[in-house]
C-alpha cells in the first residue's frame, strides 16, 4: 500500500488521477448515463466509504503544528 500512495503522490501520478477524474465526470454528465437509476447497494457502499476518515500515512504527516 505505500507503495501505491507514493506513486499517487508523485506528480506522473496525481496527473493520472486527475485525467481519470475527468474522464469519469465526462462520463456520467452524458443524458444517457444519468437517465440509468444507481442500485441501492451501490449507493450504501459510497455513503459507507465517504463517511469513513481520511488516512494520511506518518512519512507525510508534518512534524510543525499550525498552533504554535
Amino acid at each position: 500500500m505505500g507503495q501505491q500512495v507514493r506513486e499517487w503522490r508523485s506528480a506522473s501520478g496525481q496527473r493520472l488521477w486527475l485525467s481519470m477524474l475527468i474522464d469519469t465526470m465526462e462520463e456520467i454528465s452524458r443524458p444517457e448515463r444519468r437517465a440509468v437509476p444507481c442500485d441501492a447497494q451501490s449507493l450504501a457502499a459510497l455513503r459507507a466509504q465517504l463517511a469513513r476518515p481520511t488516512v494520511t500515512p506518518a512519512s507525510y504527516a508534518s512534524a510543525y503544528s499550525l498552533r504554535n
